[in-house]
């Protein structure tokens, strides 16, 4: 065979007018060189079939994980096996096997071999991801995490048989000598070495994803994570700012996802007012006639509790009964999740009294203005019941007091100001 394939060479060499007598050197190299083109001419062929194949399949561009591939020029880098299979194959023929370089030749195919193998294979992986990733049901799932793991093994596993093909030993003798490598490795790069566990424990339990609304207190991260990767995380803020985060900073430290009141449908409304205590006052008949006016569930609830023998006793039990009834009318209320209205332990300013709550949506602004609008109608409900919240003394509360103080006429302290209406009148009256 090998006397076939130099005769078959040789008339080529003759037929483009190559002299017969040629030193070995030249010789090696010509018959390098034939075996290089032959090799590289051969995949070009096979590319182009393939390529007139691929490309007259009907579900080529509808089906996500083909034209991921696509996309990434799978094919181009598939055919680039048959090149370094066709020359390992060849070699033997057009050198002696015996000879030192055909031995340095052989190496360097294999590892040529190797780097092509890696490559496609790489590339069916990353596509492979993609592919997932596009799916809606895996859209926030952290899967180039995923992907950057098994690339990452794949080129441990070239870099080994690289080496065992240049060393001419066996992979499972280097592998066992990694024990010493690896500790070296750890003082070298601890940070990295840091990171990628790190990653790998965000992925692995589900800690992060992309989308989620994550917060590190005392840090300036509160937005929307848009990327994920082993080594880093990035994260947009509600200010456009970016930031960047290492993984094991999120595992070492306790960090807020606000993921799980996303999920819900549901975010949470807990805010109030502190009443002062001097104005707790109470309930007679008269307050609670006058309140069955502001709304009819609310009437038809005292009429209920007064049936049941359970009358508010205070004026402030009266309004968070009026409280309660507002916030489970309201339309944007979830009814399925916990609404109460309760008082808090007191404080030096008053009695707390709390609006618990959640909306039926989790958009910021939207939240927002829902929250805005049941906190401002308690604030003018919460006079109507005789309730005064609690506010610190302003710079007007003084002058007032003092005037006060000084006896001056109600009228002219009116009239001074200009801003005390007919509804202040008894904040402001003169003391006898």
């Amino acid at each position: 065979m090998r006397e076939k394939m130099m005769l078959y060479i040789k008339r080529i060499l003759d037929y483009i007018g190559m002299p017969d007598e040629l030193p070995d050197g030249v010789k090696i190299a010509l018959y390098f060189l034939f075996i290089l083109l032959t090799a590289f001419i051969l995949a070009e062929i096979i590319y182009r079939i393939g390529l007139f194949i691929v490309r007259r399949i009907p579900q080529m561009q509808k089906h996500t994980f083909l034209s991921k591939l696509a996309e990434r020029s799978f094919l181009r880098k598939q055919i680039g096996i048959i090149p370094p299979l066709v020359m390992y194959a060849m070699l033997p023929i057009v050198f002696d096997t015996g000879n030192v370089l055909f031995k340095y030749i052989e190496t360097a195919v294999w590892i040529y071999f190797i780097i092509m193998i890696t490559r496609a294979t790489t590339t069916i992986i990353s596509s492979a991801g993609d592919a997932v990733f596009k799916k809606s049901k895996f859209h926030d799932r952290p899967i180039k995490g995923f992907i950057q793991v098994a690339n990452i093994v794949i080129y441990i596993v070239m870099t080994i048989l690289i080496i065992s093909a240049l060393t001419h030993k066996s992979p499972l003798y280097l592998i066992g000598g990694l024990g010493a490598f690896a500790a070296v490795l750890m003082l070298i790069a601890k940070d990295s070495i840091m990171g990628f566990v790190g990653g790998f424990l965000l992925l692995e339990n589900d800690m992060i994803r992309i989308g989620d609304w994550i917060e590190l207190p005392g840090k300036p991260i509160n937005g929307t994570v848009f990327d994920i990767s082993l080594t880093i995380v990035k994260v947009r803020n509600f200010d456009n700012t970016i930031a960047t985060v290492p993984p094991y900073t999120l595992i070492n430290e306790s960090f807020l996802n606000w993921r799980g009141m996303s999920e819900s449908g549901g975010r949470r409304i807990a805010r109030g007012y502190t009443v002062k205590l001097d104005s707790i006052k109470p309930c007679d008949n008269a307050l609670m006639e006058k309140a069955k006016k502001l709304d009819s569930d609310f009437a038809r609830n005292i009429e209920n509790s007064i049936s049941n023998n359970s009358v508010p006793d205070t004026n402030a039990e009266l309004f968070r009964m009026y409280a309660l009834t507002y916030l489970k009318n309201h339309s944007m209320i979830r009814k399925d999740m916990l609404i109460m209205v309760r008082t808090l332990e007191p404080t030096e300013n008053g009695l707390p009294i709390q609006f618990y709550c959640f909306t039926n949506t989790t958009t910021w602004e939207v939240y927002e203005s829902i929250q805005a609008g049941i906190m401002e109608h308690f604030a003018t409900a919460m006079p109507l019941f005789g309730l005064q919240p609690f506010q610190s003394t302003s710079a007007r509360d003084t002058i007032v007091s003092g005037m006060i103080e000084a006896n001056y006429p109600y009228e002219k302290i009116k009239a001074m100001l200009g801003e005390i209406n007919d509804n202040d009148a008894t904040c402001v009256q003169p003391r006898e």
